[in-house]
């Protein structure tokens, strides 16, 4: 059962054909020491095979001279030699016996058994050689290869390199002299698959593995979903078809037998390796076809909050078949129809949700239910028929075990709670828990009280790393809340990460949390008690853009609470938010911040992170503004209008605009610095002395380039609105009619205009114009430049206004030249 491992877990077993090759004729180093040991029982080479149809075609087996292998006593009359590893999981497939006992009778390495001759099963050519093989691995299969040269391009060019080197691989060439024989036709590589895949993809060796690994997944495709039988009783038709008959024609003769193993490794938490065994044993049907079609139609109704947790489903709901759902061992439920087992802990608890809106009436301080809950129901009282009447709408009983106006109070209870909203889980529980979860609510109840939605996550790593005790990079809860308090934990779990990708708890950022979270119960509290001395009446155009960005981090907030994006949520409605007020702050210190408004930030701010930081959000609400009632009662913040996307973009030009002001300044620095000691007319030495008191012109451009106006037209030109698509081909032809081919600004512009296309959408992006008036908003920031800069002044001219003083000393045609509509130049001088 996958919980009971501890590694492998989601991995299931791989049912092979085992091929019994008897031994006619030992090599002489296996024959010293095999012959003596076997007490007179046939020995079989066994191969475990995939490909059962292509065994007309055997030339030769492969082993690897390095492995260790055992001959292994099956019963009285049968040896099998195969890896220990295969033999173990022979010993539980009743294949062996006594069952669970590996009776060894000696090891001999694979070199010994090169050369032996042996019976190739429903072969054409029935007497082959066992060869040597570089790629043999013990831990897949048997570790005994039988070989189809034809059809499998690792055979063939093992076959090549040993007829190539056969000194070298210490072998006599005729035991390697059949060459391949034809078995299955195909339409692309005709009937030796093989071969001709090997000459396509230039393999010359054992070692091009890579190639070898391509090579053997288009031969099995082509085969097996193309191929035609050539050979053989069911020559003539397809190898879908032939495939399993010619495997049960060899297990009715007893040439073969079923054989399975892990796909890969399993250790259980007893660190052992696990094996395959076949055991009594109930299963769910989980892939039967109308089941699994209501599953789908779950699937499709229900939230799963990420597109890659959907596509998990419902990969998992193409391959899940029948699910082994009980043990003999372990804690859990009985099996209701066989008490001998227990339901399996992944199949186990899929439907308690419905029981947990009813326990309350049922228990009363007792989880057995041993002390009957308020309505005085004993457990025999619920039989199957009083669930079905709650759960399923059946109908009520006659006679009941009990008053129906109890089971109308459970009833009531389960279908005000039913269905659950969410069920949050591990992502690694989608192949297994999850999926059984549907299934068994498409089973048991109607559809209005189908799941409504799942979200599933990654694992919690601790700063950077996997959680290890051993390591000591390791963090309880309990002792997260004493070292950081709950929180900032909360905070910084929230800020850890969402969805599939492992989330993580990085201690520096609880650390900074405590510290963020001190500080700004600090200011409110200050804030508050100097209420009166803050600034009222009027509102000016800060107030009205700090309202807007407000609003839009609320909005944008309760978005990411609804897809359960707390990392998000975090980000815009606590880190972002208070940056808003900082800056709301900073670019009002001349005037002030309105009372109402810091008033209404201070009652958001707590509001809309109280999902994940309730106690200081409290705090906030109850005690510093004095809220009659608790925060856990307070509505949502929804602002009362719609949000002014105007007023946001004016704003982000805004902030921009000062950024790239400053930026200008200190580039200009330092190009002072490379200039140092040059003088001269018009030199930068000469131009701008950053230690004179200082002013900037600010040059705002109404018009695009006419060159870019051209480039956007072509782009328009050739964009199709129904695949929302540009013909790259079309603008370059357009660009060359309009001459602008050969320009090499045009094709970077071009590029870049794509891509905000690509960002906002094609048709904001062809709408060039801004939708504020950018002096507007400069000349709303001069107060702030001015102090924040240092400067004595700020102006702000229009590109036109500029050019009529081109030649004046501080006006630079260059300048006023690279200005455009959203990105204004700028221009520092002495004053």
């Amino acid at each position: 059962m996958d919980h009971d491992r501890s590694d492998g877990e989601g991995i299931g077993p791989q049912e092979y054909t085992g091929i019994k090759m008897e031994v006619l004729e030992w090599s002489t180093a296996a024959k010293e020491a095999i012959e003596s040991k076997v007490g007179g029982r046939k020995v079989f080479l066994v191969a475990a095979t995939l490909r059962p149809e292509t065994m007309y075609g055997q030339t030769n087996c492969y082993v690897g001279t390095s492995l260790k292998y055992g001959v292994f006593s099956i019963n009285d009359k049968e040896a099998f030699v195969c890896t220990h590893r295969a033999a173990r999981n022979m010993a539980f497939q009743g294949i062996s016996t006594p069952r669970g006992e590996i009776n060894q009778l000696l090891e001999i390495t694979g070199d010994k058994l090169v050369g032996t001759k042996i019976n190739a099963p429903f072969s054409l050519n029935p007497e082959v050689y066992v060869l040597p093989m570089d790629n043999v691995l013990a831990t897949k299969g048997t570790g005994v290869v039988t070989s189809v040269p034809s059809d499998s391009p690792d055979d063939c060019q093992t076959l090549y390199d040993l007829r190539k080197k056969a000194a070298f691989y210490k072998i006599e060439l005729s035991w390697a002299a059949i060459d391949p024989v034809p078995v299955i036709s195909t339409p692309t590589y005709g009937d030796m698959c093989a071969p001709a895949l090997l000459v396509a993809l230039k393999v010359q060796s054992q070692k091009d593995t890579k190639q070898l690994t391509e090579a053997k997944e288009i031969a099995y495709k082509e085969g097996f979903y193309s191929g035609t039988m050539l050979v053989g009783e069911f020559k003539g038709q397809s190898v879908q078809d032939a495939k399993p008959k010619v495997r049960q024609r060899m297990i009715d003769a007893g040439l073969a037998f079923a054989y399975a193993e892990p796909e890969g490794l399993v250790i259980s938490r007893s660190a052992d390796e696990c094996v395959v065994a076949l055991m009594d044993q109930w299963y769910l049907d989980y892939g039967e076809e109308s089941w699994r079609g209501q599953v789908e139609k779950l699937l499709v109704n229900m939230n799963t909050y990420s597109v890659e947790t959907r596509n998990h489903f419902e990969k998992t709901l193409a391959w899940l078949n029948k699910w082994a759902c009980a043990r003999t061992y372990g804690l859990g439920s009985k099996l209701p129809w066989d008490p001998h087992f227990l339901v399996e802990s992944l199949s186990d608890s899929t439907v308690y949700m419905s029981y947990y809106t009813v326990a309350q009436l049922l228990h009363e301080n007792s989880l057995d239910g041993s002390k009957p809950g308020p309505l005085g129901i004993t457990a025999d009282q619920m039989t199957d028929e009083i669930w079905e009447y709650i759960f399923c709408d059946g109908p009520f009983p006659d006679p009941s075990p009990l008053p129906r106006e109890k089971a109308d109070a459970l009833k009531h209870e389960y279908s005000y709670f039913y269905p659950f909203d969410i069920r949050s889980s591990a992502k690694d529980l989608v192949p297994n828990h999850l999926t059984f979860c549907l299934y068994n609510h498409a089973a048991i109840f109607p559809v209005d009280k189908f799941p409504l939605s799942m979200r599933t996550n990654g694992h919690l790593t601790l700063n950077g790393k996997k959680m290890s005790k051993s390591t000591g990079n390791f963090l309880t809860l309990r002792d997260g809340i004493r070292k950081f308090g709950a929180d900032a934990t909360r905070l910084s779990l929230a800020d850890a990460g969402d969805g599939l990708e492992d989330a993580n708890f990085e201690e520096k950022t609880a650390n900074a949390n405590i510290l963020r979270v001190h500080t700004l119960l600090g200011w409110c509290e200050d804030v508050i008690k100097d209420e009166a001395n803050l600034r009222s009446g009027p509102r000016n155009y800060h107030d009205d853009v700090f309202e807007q960005e407000m609003n839009e981090l609320i909005n944008l907030t309760q978005g990411h609470y609804e897809a359960m994006n707390y990392k998000d949520a975090v980000k815009f409605g606590f880190y972002e938010f208070q940056s808003a007020r900082d800056w709301y702050r900073e670019v009002t210190s001349d005037v002030g911040m309105h009372r109402d408004l810091v008033r209404y930030w201070i009652n958001a701010a707590a509001l809309i992170i109280t999902p994940i930081a309730p106690h200081f959000a409290e705090h906030i609400h109850s005690t510093i503004l004095k809220s009659p009632t608790s925060i856990q009662l307070a509505l949502w913040p929804t602002p009362t209008k719609s949000v002014d996307r105007t007023a946001l973009e004016a704003a982000v030009y805004m902030r921009d605009t000062i950024k790239t002001i400053r930026d200008a300044e200190v580039s200009l620095l330092k190009m002072l610095q490379k200039a140092k000691g040059k003088k001269g007319p018009g030199g930068l030495a000469t131009a701008f002395d950053p230690k004179l008191p200082k002013s900037v012109r600010i040059y705002v451009a109404t018009t695009f380039p006419e060159w870019q106006d051209t480039c956007v037209q072509a782009v328009k030109d050739a964009y199709d609105e129904q695949t929302d698509k540009v013909d790259d081909a079309k603008v370059k032809v357009l660009l060359a009619e309009r001459g602008l081919i050969k320009d090499k600004r045009a094709m970077p512009f071009v590029q870049a205009f794509k891509k905000r296309m690509a960002q906002f959408g094609a048709q904001t992006a062809f709408r060039r114009a801004l939708p504020f008036s950018e002096s507007q908003v400069l000349r709303e920031i001069l107060p702030y430049l001015r102090k924040s800069l240092g400067l004595v002044d700020v102006e702000v001219l229009s590109v036109e206004e500029a050019r009529q003083k081109e030649g004046e000393a501080g006006y630079t045609k260059s300048i006023i030249d690279s200005s455009e509509p959203g990105a204004p130049a700028f221009e520092y001088r002495n004053v």
